[in-house]
């Protein structure tokens, strides 16, 4: 239903991501930016009153009728839970507790993921890291649309469904694209997470229970602050790897739309990224960028020219050579 897109295949490039290179020049023009490479332990003040609150809506929501869950799930937990996803992803650089102290930065990602509802902080930092060292690797990066993905939802009809399912398919493609050995940190998160939920189910309710997931999933979908899942890497502009989002949506986002610089440096907590684009303003200023979430998901549903195959893919030398599957997903173990 609706128009298709009219692309057939992603972008496919040779060229090396330019984030190492920028960060490269940056440092040599700018070195003070370095000082900005340190811990900020406030991210971990902030998330536990995020968490504080969502348990403290459980208790106020006990005996709201469903619509009033349905709403405030939206406009609230929605914003809250996406909030504390995000913090996660700041934890996951170890930008709360500094790079000397990886357990303390996991432990409050524990905290921070409890009312998100799922176990998602070990399992998230273990592929966001590669998305990071190998950005636009097919083999690799599973923030990477499938082309199966891409195929099936073209239509705009589609990318609605696409967007609705999102929080499934980004939690499941990774399984798919490039499984891993669950590890003993994994099974930890899970237990952590079931007793919490045990708890939120005994002391509020079912209902309760479903706010906080409810929350979560359609903070993913068709949501105002699901938009940087778009606007990161989606080229609304050719050949760009990255764009930033410049808008009052990163107040409570921890600037995670300055996602240039945040790939740029990523050892630099959230907060400080504008000071980053503020000091070296020649690197960022004349880029492509968005200065609305809405907006940009309302170009990705209804743009016959984007969709999922909006993405820059790199063809690196062993593909070229007319590498299969197998071949790439070896090299992406060797690596």
């Amino acid at each position: 239903m609706g128009q298709v897109s009219t692309r057939t295949d992603f972008e496919w490039v040779t060229t090396d991501e330019p984030h190492a290179t920028r960060r490269k020049q940056i440092l040599a023009k700018y070195p003070q930016i370095k000082k900005l490479m340190k811990p900020n332990r406030m991210l971990a003040v902030q998330s536990f009153y995020v968490v504080v609150l969502q348990i403290f809506m459980c208790y106020m929501l006990q005996e709201a009728s469903w619509p009033t869950i349905i709403i405030l799930g939206y406009c609230v937990g929605g914003v809250a839970n996406h909030n504390l996803f995000l913090a996660v992803h700041e934890l996951s650089h170890n930008n709360a507790f500094g790079q000397t102290h990886p357990v303390r930065n996991r432990l409050m990602a524990f905290v921070a993921n409890l009312p998100v509802g799922v176990p998602m902080c070990v399992t998230f930092k273990k592929y966001h890291m590669e998305h990071h060292r190998y950005l636009s690797d097919p083999a690799i990066d599973t923030d990477l649309p499938t082309a199966f993905e891409a195929k099936l939802f073209r239509s705009t009809f589609g990318k609605i469904i696409w967007l609705t399912l999102n929080p499934f398919l980004y939690s499941l493609r990774p399984l798919v694209v490039a499984p891993k050995p669950v590890t003993l940190w994994e099974v930890a998160n899970l237990a952590v997470q079931v007793v919490f939920d045990a708890v939120i189910w005994y002391c509020f309710g079912p209902r309760m229970l479903f706010y906080l997931l409810f929350s979560s999933l359609i903070s993913m979908g068709v949501h105002p602050v699901a938009g940087h899942f778009i606007s990161e890497h989606y080229t609304f502009h050719k050949g760009q790897y990255t764009c930033s989002y410049y808008g009052p949506l990163n107040w409570v986002t921890f600037n995670v739309g300055y996602h240039v610089e945040h790939h740029d440096f990523p050892s630099i907590p959230g907060w400080s990224l504008p000071e980053v684009k503020r000091i070296a303003p020649e690197f960022y200023d004349n880029l492509p960028c968005h200065t609305s979430w809405v907006k940009v998901i309302w170009q990705f549903i209804t743009c016959k020219d984007l969709d999922l195959y909006a993405r820059v893919k790199h063809l690196n030398p062993i593909d070229l050579n007319g590498a299969n599957k197998s071949t790439v997903k070896n090299r992406s173990q060797k690596k």
